[in-house]
Parts: structure tokens; C-alpha cells; sequence
């Protein structure tokens, strides 16, 4: 089931995998285009943990 946060999350990674692409073709700096792909497993890193602590933290 996902909340509102993880549709965050995903919009997100789809924005920061759009900007990549355009750097990477449109732009053609290789560079930016790498840098900000690698946004991409940070984003999802941190949304994995903001799940897990809401999980952890709630009454059972």
C-alpha cells in the first residue's frame, strides 16, 4: 500500500532520472548527468528509511 510520502519519493527519483537524461543527451555534459543519476539510489535509500522508521515507530 503507499502513502502520499512514498509517491514523493517516487516523484523524486522520475524527476532526477529526467534531468539526468536531458544532461546527458540534450546537454551532452557527461558529467552533471552522472553526478545527478547518482541521486538516484540516495533517494530511494532515504525513502527505505523513512519507511522503515514510520514502521518501526508505530504502536502495535
Amino acid at each position: 500500500m503507499l502513502r502520499k510520502s512514498d509517491y514523493f519519493i517516487l516523484l523524486a527519483v522520475a524527476i532526477s532520472f529526467v534531468i539526468s537524461a536531458y544532461l546527458w543527451f540534450a546537454v551532452q555534459d557527461r558529467e552533471q548527468a552522472i553526478f545527478t543519476a547518482i541521486w538516484i539510489p540516495s533517494i530511494f535509500g532515504f525513502g527505505i528509511y523513512v519507511k522503515l522508521a514510520a514502521l518501526l515507530g508505530r504502536p502495535k
